[in-house]
């Protein structure tokens, strides 16, 4: 196991959003071919006309840069002090499973039970991370 080997799950989570991304212009251009919204429904983001299920990949696309953030960030801070372990990547992968089936939920049945399972699941392995790497820093110091 290499330091470097944390940035996998990293890779794949960026992978992710940028699909999430993607998929947010195919569907605002479905939803305006079938006349389900407007151009002018998207001028300042989204308006309230737009259907619930025309907004969900732009929500999710904002789920992907919100809580993800504090990841990157514990990501950088664990390998710049060369405190990569097994556990630290497996708690990586754990996040990126999580943040997976939270996206897998949101864009497909949207069960808000299940989606806030993965959610909370993947704020687990993401506070399990912060207090670990916490607690290592204090004890250096």
């Amino acid at each position: 196991m290499t330091q470097e080997a944390i940035f996998l799950p990293v890779c794949l989570l960026v992978f992710l959003t940028i699909a999430v991304l993607t998929l947010v212009p195919f569907i605002r251009i479905r939803a305006m071919k079938t006349g389900r919204a407007h151009v002018k429904d998207f001028r300042y983001g989204e308006s309230a006309t737009v259907p619930g299920d025309v907004s969900l990949p732009n929500r999710d696309y904002m789920n992907l840069l919100e809580l993800p953030v504090l990841f990157y960030v514990v990501v950088l801070a664990v390998y710049a002090t060369k405190q990569v372990d097994a556990l630290y990547i497996s708690l990586a992968w754990g996040f990126f499973a999580a943040r997976l089936l939270h996206s897998a939920v949101h864009l497909t049945y949207n069960n808000v039970k299940h989606r806030f399972m993965a959610f909370g699941l993947g704020l687990a392995f993401l506070l399990t991370m912060w207090i670990r790497f916490g607690m290592s820093i204090l004890a250096a110091s």
